[in-house]
């Protein structure tokens, strides 16, 4: 497995790969992976010849009062899963090279952003389209595998490579969750024991919301009450950012759901921000 820092050597490499007739598989990452990354690193394995895997946390995507000094970070683990997955090229961007002095561009994917984590985290998205655009620049990609788990990210990233003629496949890998339910996240090493018991309460209100669509409740309303209440005595420590159910085409809000639609949460736990979704189809 190599490594590869600058731009210019990433793409050096890709362009070799390509001239041989490789199909490049690719998984961006802000690293301290667990079993849902390297899962999606599987599923680009299956669609292609070689896997490339970025590690890179981005500062663009951070707010001002949001956690990019606490991340977690475990560059040498990471490496060691990765190396025993079967990726032949981990791309390690440094911020001075990806963000240099008067760096002045960003991407900004309208509409799709505006709602679940948009509203709440002000130029998030525009952090997270404009570094996969840059990472895609270099790595050249022609498959890229996204989580479920951030169900609004990848939908815009699919918006934004369809718009701008990236030629580059997207793909949703599954989420993966822990025997309890929750959603596997790099974030969930920083709950405390009290709050990791309560946080699996996430996908028990999703679940039971869903088996109420299911049942042929439509309201928006009712779905997004019955997951406010699970939370409210499952996770009593628990701080609703959003409950909002969306239709999977614009990532609007709906009243009624009459068409494929999202029930997206986010729930802080102290200042660990944890999400989660179901599809309402």
């Amino acid at each position: 497995m190599i490594r590869l820092q600058t731009a210019t050597e990433m793409r050096e490499w890709s362009q070799l790969q390509h001239a041989s007739g490789k199909r490049i598989g690719f998984v961006p990452t802000m690293g301290f992976l667990h079993e849902g990354h390297l899962t999606l690193v599987d599923i680009a394995a299956e669609q292609s010849d070689l896997v490339v895997v970025s590690i890179f946390v981005n500062p663009t995507q951070f707010g001002p009062n949001e956690d990019f000094d606490k991340y977690p970070r475990d560059m040498e683990g990471d490496l060691a899963k990765l190396e025993a997955r079967g990726v032949v090229a981990v791309y390690l961007p440094e911020i001075s090279s990806m963000y240099p002095d008067g760096y002045a561009t960003y991407v900004a994917v309208e509409r799709l952003g505006d709602h679940l984590c948009g509203a709440s985290r002000p130029n998030h998205f525009r952090g997270v389209t404009t570094v996969v655009t840059k990472l895609f620049h270099a790595v050249h990609p022609d498959v890229a595998v996204f989580g479920q788990k951030d169900a609004q990210q990848a939908a815009i990233i699919k918006r934004m490579t369809i718009d701008l003629d990236f030629g580059t496949e997207i793909i949703l890998g599954p989420i993966l969750r822990e025997k309890d339910g929750l959603a596997m996240s790099s974030r969930n090493v920083r709950l405390s024991d009290v709050h990791r018991a309560q946080a699996p309460a996430l996908q028990r209100g999703l679940k039971s919301a869903w088996k109420l669509y299911n049942a042929g409740v439509r309201s928006a309303t009712d779905l997004k009450r019955e997951v406010e209440t699970t939370l409210k005595q499952d996770a009593p420590d628990g701080r609703v950012d959003y409950i909002e159910i969306v239709d999977l085409d614009q990532l609007q809000p709906v009243a009624t759901i009459d068409v494929p639609a999202l029930l997206a949460i986010a729930v802080f736990f102290g200042d660990v921000r944890l999400i989660d979704n179901v599809e309402l189809v």
